[in-house]
């Protein structure tokens, strides 16, 4: 028999050896994770999450070019600036994350149903979202809504007051500002929450005014006033110089003054004789007879001498 030959597998060749690790630079690695880092944070800021200085409660806010400009339902270009110059005390922003929504209709007709008291103080209320003119006017004429629906569809806004959800969402909350650029209230929250929270402020701006008013006045603005002399010692006015006054009782009607007396004595009786004087020495004569004839008589109608 032939010998059949049969063929061997060719051995299998060696793997080749695994590639030499590169050494790193210490330095290039911490510059290139600080460029990562900051491309991170453009790409955040680009897809809508809340800056990291967005304003707080309590903070002031420059409202000059502050979110730069929007438009209202009906197609009205504005800035938060004006809305706040328009207003009567501050604004109130309300966010809702998209028009004719079960949430969002529910949080909108609360701030319908409590407008009146929500703008006793002042405030000027309106709704904010990224949706269209077109929607918010729907939304609006549907559910009779007082206030005006801001739109605002690169979140300019929304993102400077914090509400902006990345990638491009929006935060339901309420956001408050007064004339003066003070933030009163920033706060995420759902519909009824943020109701609640502008409620409080009326209350707490209300209370504070009431305190004011029942300041009491100050002490240049009163008036001094002599009190009254008692009823019964009143001096009556004095009749002539040199007399005193007289002291009213409230008992008695007033005595009548007395009547002022002189000092001159009283002039001697000029005594005649068959119609002419008498001379200085007759009539000093005639006296002392008169005077002696006096003097008896009293003697002798005293009873002791009788």
């Amino acid at each position: 028999m032939p010998v059949e030959l049969r063929k061997r597998k060719a051995p299998a060749e060696p793997a080749p050896p695994p590639p030499a690790k590169k050494k790193t630079n210490p330095v290039k690695a911490a510059v290139e994770k600080t460029k990562a880092a900051i491309g991170g944070k453009k790409e955040s800021a680009a897809n809508g999450t809340a800056p990291a200085s967005a304003p707080t409660a309590g903070s002031a806010i420059s409202l000059e070019d502050f979110g730069g400009e929007i438009e209202t339902h009906d197609g009205e270009k504005t800035t938060l600036k004006k809305l706040v110059d328009a207003s009567g005390s501050g604004v109130v922003l309300f966010t809702y994350p998209k028009a004719s929504t079960p949430g969002c209709t529910n949080q909108a007709c609360l701030f319908r149903d409590d407008y009146t008291p929500l703008t006793a103080t002042g405030l000027a209320i309106y709704g904010l979202s990224r949706d269209s003119p077109k929607a918010n006017t729907t939304f609006k004429t549907k559910q009779k809504l007082p206030y005006s629906l801001l739109c605002d569809p690169s979140a300019s806004l929304i993102n400077a007051i914090g509400m902006k959800k990345a990638p491009s969402g929006t935060i339901r909350g309420v956001f408050v500002v007064d004339k003066f650029g003070k933030v009163l209230v920033a706060d995420a929250g759902g519909p009824a929450a943020t109701v609640a929270a502008v409620k409080k402020l009326v209350v707490e701006e209300g209370s504070n005014s009431a305190e004011q008013a029942k300041e009491p006045a100050s002490e240049s603005t009163k008036m001094d006033i002599d009190p009254a002399p008692p009823a019964t010692e009143l001096a009556a006015p004095t009749a002539a110089a040199g007399t005193e006054p007289v002291v009213l009782s409230n008992d008695a009607a007033p005595a009548a003054a007395p009547a002022p007396t002189t000092s001159e004595p009283a002039a001697a009786p000029e005594v005649t004789t068959n119609g002419a004087p008498l001379s200085k020495e007759d009539s000093e004569k005639a006296e002392v007879a008169a005077d002696v004839a006096d003097t008896a008589a009293k003697l002798d109608k005293s009873p002791n001498l009788a």
